[in-house]
């Protein structure tokens, strides 16, 4: 009985394996019609949307609603009323980039997010509301200053990798600035010091520069952690 299943399976396995290496029918391609440009007003409109898309792609997106796209240039050109004031444009588009740019640096927002919950659990770490944290290093004494003020500081910054990306002492030279013209972990940092103390603070992107570059070393999404010391307060 045994032998006579396995001879009943042979015929059957080379079935099925000619008819795995049985063609299908090939099926015509669908024959598109070559562009034609026959003057300058053509060939600028196909180098306009080349360059536009090539930019746009390049600055990570990867796809649009051709249709509304088309629309929207005829709008334009044909006078007809735009769907969006300018206003609701730019804020669709800041969001549609700030959307990209969020996507491209996950992984950095999350392992910043992770550092700030866990650093809460370090001894001397402490945090106000807005989720600004700090370590008092030193203490110091008298006033502290006022948004209104301007100040006198020495400051190291560097990125969570431990990158420095600017630093006072390196250039020997002080800074003086007024409390409100600074990032908002700033201007909320100077305000719990004293001349003379000394502080470290774990600034949040949102209290730094959010989703903005700051030159070619801070990227976006940046939490900052700077060491800074409160020389003098001189009131404006």
């Amino acid at each position: 009985m045994k032998k006579l299943a396995i001879t009943l399976l042979i015929p059957l396995c080379g079935y099925a394996a000619t008819a795995q290496t049985k063609r299908k029918p090939a099926t015509k391609k669908a024959t598109v019609a070559p562009v034609k440009m026959t003057g300058i007003t053509d060939s600028a409109s196909y180098a306009f949307g080349f360059s536009m898309a090539s930019g746009l792609k390049a600055n990570g997106v990867k796809a649009l609603n051709y249709d509304l796209l088309m629309k929207g240039l005829k709008d334009v050109f044909q006078g007809h009323a735009p769907l969006l004031t300018e206003q609701s444009s730019q804020k669709v588009i800041g969001n549609l980039f700030k959307g990209i740019t969020m996507e491209k640096y996950a992984a950095e927002i999350a392992k910043e997010k992770n550092f700030l919950e866990g650093n809460l659990k370090v001894p001397g770490v402490r945090s106000t509301a807005s989720g600004l944290q700090y370590i008092v290093v030193s203490p110091g004494n008298g006033a502290s200053p006022k948004p209104t003020d301007n100040v006198t500081v020495n400051y190291k910054g560097t990125l969570l990798n431990g990158k420095q990306f600017d630093s006072s002492y390196d250039r020997k030279e002080p800074l003086s600035i007024g409390v409100d013209r600074v990032i908002p972990g700033w201007t909320e940092g100077l305000q719990l010091m004293t001349p003379g103390s000394k502080y470290k603070f774990f600034i949040p992107y949102n209290l730094a520069y959010g989703e903005r570059p700051m030159g070619q070393d801070i990227p976006p999404y940046s939490m900052l952690i700077f060491e800074v010391e409160l020389l003098k307060v001189n009131s404006k």
